[in-house]
C-alpha cells in the first residue's frame, strides 16, 4: 500500500495511525502541502486526485480519497476482529453520524488551524470558530453522557472505533486554531483516553503520553 501523505495534516495521521494498529505495511509519499502546494500540480490532480486534496490511499492499484472512506476501507479490509468497525446496523449508523461530523470538523477546526498555523488568510476566522465551537459543545454534551454511563468512546463499546479516530486529531490539535478546549471536560477527559490506548502514535501537536 501506498500513502500519499503530509506530516502535518491531521486527516493523514488518522490513516497512518489506522495503518499502524491494523499492523498493516505502507510506504509514504510525502506530499508537500504547504508551502508548495503539491496537491494542487497538474501531476497530482491528473494521475492520484482529481479533487487535489489529500490523503489517498492506494491499495494494490485502487485509489481511494477521503480520510473517512479510507478508515472505513481499511477497517473493512484489514480488521477481522471489527474492533474499529464494529458489525450491526445501529453501530454503523453511530459511526457515520460520527465520521460526518468528522468533516464538520475539519471546515471548521482545521480550517482554523490553517488560518493561524499556515497562513490562510482567506478562511474566515471567526465563522470557523464558531462552527467548531457548537461542534465541541455536541461532542462534549455526547460524551458527559456517555461517561455518566461508564463508557469512554462515542459508539457503545469497550474500545475506540474509527468514529472515534475520525473525529480526534482536530479535536486534539485545536489549541493551533485559537480553540482552547477549557470549557469542554468531558472533551478534554476523551482525548486524554484517546492519547492513552496502547496502539497511540504521534504526531506535530499532538504528542504520545511521556513525549
Amino acid at each position: 500500500m501506498k500513502l500519499y501523505d503530509y506530516e502535518l495534516s491531521g486527516n493523514c495521521w488518522k490513516v497512518r495511525y489506522l495503518l499502524n494498529a491494523l499492523g498493516q505495511r505502507f510506504d509514504r509519499q510525502p506530499i508537500n502541502f504547504h508551502p508548495g502546494r503539491e496537491h494542487k500540480s497538474a501531476w497530482f490532480i491528473e494521475q492520484v486526485n482529481p479533487l487535489g486534496q489529500i490523503p489517498v490511499l492506494e491499495d494494490g492499484g485502487f485509489l481511494l480519497r477521503d480520510a473517512q472512506a479510507i478508515l472505513v476501507y481499511l477497517a473493512s479490509a484489514y480488521d477481522p476482529s471489527g474492533r474499529w468497525y464494529p458489525a450491526g446496523a445501529r453501530a454503523r449508523g453511530e459511526i457515520q453520524l460520527w465520521l460526518a461530523v468528522a468533516e464538520d470538523i475539519t471546515r471548521s477546526a482545521s480550517a482554523a488551524r490553517l488560518h493561524d498555523g499556515f497562513g490562510f488568510a482567506h478562511i474566515d476566522l471567526e465563522a470557523a470558530r464558531r462552527s467548531a465551537r457548537a461542534l465541541f459543545r455536541q461532542l462534549d454534551d455526547h460524551l458527559a453522557e456517555r461517561q455518566q454511563q461508564g463508557q469512554r468512546w462515542l459508539v457503545a463499546g469497550e474500545r475506540s472505533t474509527i468514529a472515534d479516530l475520525a473525529c480526534f486529531p482536530y479535536v486534539a490539535l485545536a489549541p493551533e486554531g485559537g480553540i482552547a478546549l477549557d470549557e469542554w471536560p468531558a472533551l478534554r477527559r476523551w482525548v486524554w483516553d484517546f492519547r492513552h490506548q496502547p496502539e497511540f502514535i504521534g504526531m506535530p501537536g499532538i504528542l504520545a503520553p511521556g513525549l
